[in-house]
């Protein structure tokens, strides 16, 4: 059978115009699944605790300006904040973390997101965004030298701080359980 001009110009058209509504199904359907993880209560209590709550600002063994739960910008001596306004950081500060974890695109569970969360928390986004931890996550989130990765983060001014030891071994636990 031998198709005309004007069947093989309809062909072709269905063709291009199938391939198109495929290919703006796979973007919609990709961006629709692209999942934002939030810290859960477990993880904001692992948080909270090492953290802990201070309603008078103090230099962390970092040096920086700390008030509330581990909040520290615009933070300067002297200043004083109430439980509320701790939360409230709190909060600000957490999702800041949770959006920098978000963005690595990551394929790992609520534990695994938790303890990362916590991570960024403490050390900041630029941090784990050039940290070995973060490489291996990539290459495989379940790598079990991830754990060493973590406690090589132990460190503030130059010393071992015994909080980050801990702290670091409660992210990679959580990370793992």
């Amino acid at each position: 059978m031998k198709l005309t001009k004007n069947q093989i110009i309809i062909c072709s058209s269905i063709a291009t115009i199938s391939l198109t509504v495929a290919a703006i199904c796979f973007i919609i359907f990709s961006f629709k699944n692209r999942t934002t993880m939030k810290l859960s209560e477990n993880g904001l209590q692992l948080l909270k605790k090492h953290e802990g709550l201070r309603l008078t600002a103090y230099q962390c063994s970092a040096n920086v300006w700390t008030i509330g739960y581990g909040h520290t910008r615009g933070v300067s001596m002297g200043d004083t904040c109430t439980e509320q306004q701790a939360e409230e950081w709190l909060l600000e500060d957490v999702a800041m973390a949770e959006k920098a974890v978000n963005k690595q695109g990551l394929k790992i569970n609520q534990n695994q997101f938790d303890a990362l969360v916590s991570f960024v928390f403490n050390l900041g986004e630029a941090a784990f965004k050039s940290s070995t931890l973060l490489k291996k996550i990539k290459a495989n989130p379940n790598d079990p030298t991830i754990a060493d990765e973590f406690a090589k983060w132990r460190y503030a001014g130059g010393s071992v701080i015994s909080g980050l030891v801990t702290r670091r071994k409660n992210e990679s636990n959580l990370y793992f359980g």
